[in-house]
This record gives structure tokens, sequence and C-alpha cells, in this order.
């Protein structure tokens, strides 16, 4: 352990005080620093290296700073992300209508295709139906010339 020992001589000269009062001071600074204590700038005795307080200072202040700054990106990135997420669920509402959509055209066009295919159903017994009638009226027809022809002949007769 290091003992400090601080004397003052009084002279006449205030030069030669001032002179060996600086140089004491900076003897005991030195003896103080190896002993890993220092003078502030208001000559208050710290632990610390003044340089190395003010480095730490600036340090936390940037600390701080990045922190903040690290705070504001998150609050971005939140954003963001409740964005991209409300986008997601607006295109997933938008691929459902899409999906029900091309249903809906896929039933319409079976609909469609059945309807078609009654339709020529029905076209179709409508032309057998046209068919027997006219094969009912060419036999009535004949029907008809058979009877005028023997009404004819009945009236010829008489």
């Amino acid at each position: 352990m290091t003992h400090l020992l601080l004397t003052a001589t009084v002279t006449p000269s205030e030069q030669n005080f001032s002179r060996e009062t600086g140089r004491e001071t900076a003897m005991a600074k030195d003896i103080l620093g190896e002993a890993g204590l220092h003078f502030d700038e208001l000559n208050k005795l710290r632990v610390l290296d003044p340089e190395v307080t003010q480095q730490t200072v600036e340090l936390k202040e940037e600390c701080k700073d990045f922190v903040d700054k690290i705070g504001q990106f998150q609050k971005i990135v939140g954003g963001l992300i409740e964005l991209v997420d409300q986008l997601a669920k607006e295109a997933e509402n938008e691929k459902m209508k899409a999906i029900g959509a091309r249903n809906l055209l896929k039933s319409i066009a079976k609909q469609r295709e059945a309807q078609q295919q009654q339709l020529q159903a029905l076209i179709a017994e409508k032309k057998m139906q046209l068919e027997r009638y006219r094969v009912e009226y060419e036999a009535l027809c004949k029907v008809e010339a058979e009877q005028n022809e023997f009404i004819d002949q009945f009236i010829f007769q008489k």
C-alpha cells in the first residue's frame, strides 16, 4: 500500500510556493493515479479516470439512443407486420370469393349443359310427336279422300 505524504513549504516568494504546490499536486495525482484514484474537473476524488468516465457516459447515451431507435424500429416493424397480416387476410378473402365465383360458374355451366340436354331431349320428343302427327295426318288425309270418294260414288249412284 502506498502512503501519501503531502508537505507544504511556505516561502516568502509566492512563485516558489506556486511551483512547489503544482509539483506536489502533480506528484499526488500521479501517486493517486497509480492507486486507481483520480480527480475530476471539479477536483473531486473519483475511482475511475475522468476520461473513462466521460467515455462511459457517452457510451451510455449512445446505448440509450440505440435502444430508442430499436424501439422505433420494432414499432415500425410491428405496424408493417400488422399491415401484411391484414393484407394476407384480405387476399385470403378475395381468394375465397374467387373460388366461390369459379365454383358458381362451373355449376352454372353444368346447369346450362343439363338444361341444354333437357331441351335437346324435348326437341327430339317433339320431333317424334311431329312425325307421329304427320303420319296420322297422312293417314287421316287418305281416310278423308276415301270417304270423299265413297260419298261421291254414293251421290252418283243415286
